[in-house]
């Protein structure tokens, strides 16, 4: 199959804190041939950022706690339990917005970044575009509010043994997709990235 689209038509019909974008556009089929004219809304979410914040001597994850309009539509669940993220700004990498947003969020110093993967979040109706990191922490001090004022965040951080953050995920205490594939994800290399931080530290390399 020759894989082809043709965008027919493009416009921008909402710009606000977010912006949505309408298409009019055609593909190729898997059958031969070409689809007809189909209109599609995207919501323009741009290129993310979300990191696992990991206390690999404390066995511990940090994790927040925020209001989600996006969880609106369930009142008693509009407080959702994630892990730090933010949006990558013209100029700034991927690595960059990690120790940003750990520092903004959680308070956190990242001693040790790692890349997890990267995917689309929601391709259906969204080009959001995510790299999730998972990053060396020291927990110890962590906890309280933090957020900043100018982007009215009010975020409770806190860190949690590994087995109470699996806990949580079993139990549906955390509904949000990329805590949970994060989460997922430490449970199956727990124990390789252990050996691979603790390594560092008693080897006496600098982080």
């Amino acid at each position: 199959m020759d894989k082809q689209f043709e965008v027919l038509n493009k416009e921008i019909i909402y710009q606000g804190f977010f912006r949505v974008e309408k298409y009019r556009l055609k593909h190729t089929m898997f059958g031969g041939g070409w689809s007809s004219e189909i209109t599609r809304e995207l919501f323009m979410r741009g290129s993310c950022v979300a990191v696992l914040l990991y206390d690999p001597h404390a066995d511990k994850v940090v994790l927040i706690e925020q209001f989600r309009t996006g969880a609106i539509l369930n009142p008693d669940k509009a407080w959702l339990v994630e892990i730090v993220a933010g949006a990558i700004e013209e100029g700034e990498s991927a690595e960059e917005v990690a120790y940003r947003e750990s520092l903004e969020e959680a308070g956190c110093e990242i001693q040790q970044l790692m890349v997890i993967n990267e995917f689309y979040t929601t391709p259906g109706g969204s080009s959001e575009w995510i790299t999730l990191f998972c990053g060396k922490v020291d927990s110890t001090q962590v906890g309280g509010i933090h957020g900043l004022d100018h982007e009215d965040e009010d975020i409770l951080v806190r860190a949690v043994d590994f087995d109470e953050a699996y806990l949580m995920l079993e139990n549906g205490d955390i509904e949000s997709a990329i805590p949970i594939i994060a989460i997922q994800w430490l449970a199956l290399n727990r124990q390789t990235l252990k050996l691979k931080w603790e390594g560092i530290k008693k080897e006496g390399v600098r982080l």
